[in-house]
């Protein structure tokens, strides 16, 4: 009698990826984390005529036993309208996801912060996913974009302080940094991420919408991204790096489901050590910039990035809309947080911190971030193409701002945080709103807005997230949902 082939644990998976759109395919990729050494058998994918073999991608030790990261990669053929689509084992679980038509528009779900939250819960990632699943149920989200704040640095250190000692230290200057303390860090976000995306709520979000995601120094922990953030001399770039590049390998293994040997096609800037990615959908593109792996005092992007981005830009000119997911904001509509840190009281300035210091907005980075906006404004008048960004803001506010001047509009739309975020005191946060609300300038000749929405509101507290979709004309219309709002927040570009 046959005996019967052992069958692997599955220890997270499927987290679902997306990898563009090719003619009247849709790309997807599975990835998997088993417990075993076991094979998995092929996948299955309804309009696929050939299983999906499954390709290895690391192993990672965890005691005695091996954790393996598998990957399937697959293109669904696409109808004239949505479809339903399964996929899964032949004798194990299924999925099903919904693939756009050929004459559907992308409905998006922008998150920021999914796997964080500021407010004490055993599970703060899991609070926005069962309503989100509600209205995919409704909706039929084709995508989630996640702009950053997958993991937790500090929470993923939460249950080893010994090692965020170590970290402080190394951080600090006070011991230096080895390999083992890397690899130690490496394990402990592992592990964590393995915590936060194995909810139920959670797993069935990611395996039922692929995503796009891009890392931000939330993965990193406050002492390690201020660190990194503010960084000048080549010393501390050498006591820094390979902590960093130890987070970077799991955000690129996890976010990108792929390995550095072997990037994906959207992976635009793959060859200049980025994880910036690329991606049409249509006559709609989709930049997600990497604004942390060369990030220092002074910059945001490498040399060879900005080398890099006229032909990324070059390669959406057929778009009608451009999006651009910056995890800092680049319009400087919380400009006047920073005016106003050093005149509110030591418990909010400890509150706002180097959030409010960093991003595009230090004034270190000025002369960067107005070269940003001219490239940006140059190729939407070259081409046509409207551009709007997507960012989260360093207080956790939402809404939107926007810069016009010598022909151009340029929206810049603010991410509400996934996880619960903090209550201002009311006096406070209507202080800061009527200093929003001025006018401003983010560049010489171009006038800098906060327009209120139609209840008055310029600035809207309170989790949830952003859900986008696009016209037959390139317009996106974007939805603030706020689960605990009732009031409809707006806005079509």
């Amino acid at each position: 009698m046959a005996r019967k082939r052992a069958e692997p644990s599955i220890l997270l998976g499927p987290i679902l990826y997306f990898r563009g759109e090719q003619r009247d395919r849709w790309w997807l990729s599975a990835l998997f984390v088993l417990d075993g050494d076991v094979e998995p058998d092929d996948l299955k994918v309804d309009g696929v005529t050939l299983p999906v073999p499954p390709r290895h991608l690391v192993t990672r030790r965890h005691g005695r036993s091996r954790r393996h990261v598998w990957r399937f990669d697959f293109a669904v053929p696409r109808g004239l309208h949505d479809t339903d689509v399964t996929y899964g084992f032949p004798d194990g679980p299924r999925w099903t996801i919904v693939v756009p038509g050929r004459h559907s528009f992308p409905r998006m779900a922008v998150l920021y912060g999914s796997g964080t939250s500021t407010a004490p819960s055993p599970d703060p990632s899991s609070t926005l996913w069962p309503a989100l699943l509600a209205r995919h149920a409704i909706e039929r989200l084709h995508l989630l974009v996640q702009t950053g704040g997958q993991a937790d640095g500090d929470a993923a250190l939460a249950d080893s302080p010994r090692l965020a000692r170590a970290l402080a230290d190394a951080v600090g200057g006070a011991s230096p940094q080895t390999p083992a303390l890397a690899g130690e860090l490496m394990n402990a976000a592992f592990d964590h991420l393995l915590r936060v995306w194995r909810g139920s709520a959670v797993a069935q979000a990611l395996a039922s919408i692929p995503s796009v995601m891009i890392w931000d120094g939330t993965e990193l922990g406050r002492g390690l991204a201020d660190a990194w953030d503010c960084r000048e001399e080549a010393p501390a770039d050498r006591r820094l790096r390979p902590l960093v590049d130890a987070i970077r390998q799991q955000a690129h293994l996890f976010q990108t489901g792929s390995v550095p040997e072997s990037p994906p096609d959207a992976l635009w800037g793959a060859d200049c050590g980025s994880q910036t990615q690329g991606i049409r959908l249509g006559e709609a593109g989709l930049l997600l910039l990497d604004l942390w792996s060369d990030r220092s005092g002074g910059r945001m992007l490498s040399n060879r990035s900005w080398e890099l981005l006229p032909d990324w830009l070059d390669r959406f000119a057929g778009c009608r809309h451009l999006i651009l997911v910056s995890t800092a904001p680049l319009l400087p509509g919380a400009a006047p947080l920073i005016r106003l840190h050093g005149l509110l009281p030591s418990r909010l300035r400890g509150h706002l911190g180097s959030r409010v210091r960093s991003g595009w907005t230090a004034t270190d980075r000025t002369g960067e971030r107005e070269r940003m906006l001219r490239s940006l404004a140059d190729f939407s008048r070259r081409t046509g193409c409207r551009i709007t960004i997507l960012s989260s803001t360093p207080d956790c506010e939402s809404g939107r701002t926007v810069l016009r001047g010598g022909g151009l509009e340029m929206w810049q739309l603010y991410v509400p945080r996934f996880g619960q975020s903090p209550t201002r005191p009311s006096r406070w946060a209507g202080l800061i709103g009527r200093r929003v609300g001025r006018p401003g300038t983010a560049l010489s000749g171009y006038r800098l807005e906060t327009p209120a929405f139609d209840d008055g509101q310029r600035l809207l507290r309170g989790p949830g997230w952003l859900a986008c979709t696009l016209d037959g004309k390139g317009q996106l219309h974007a939805n603030w949902c706020r689960p605990d709002d009732t009031a409809h927040h707006s806005q079509a570009i």
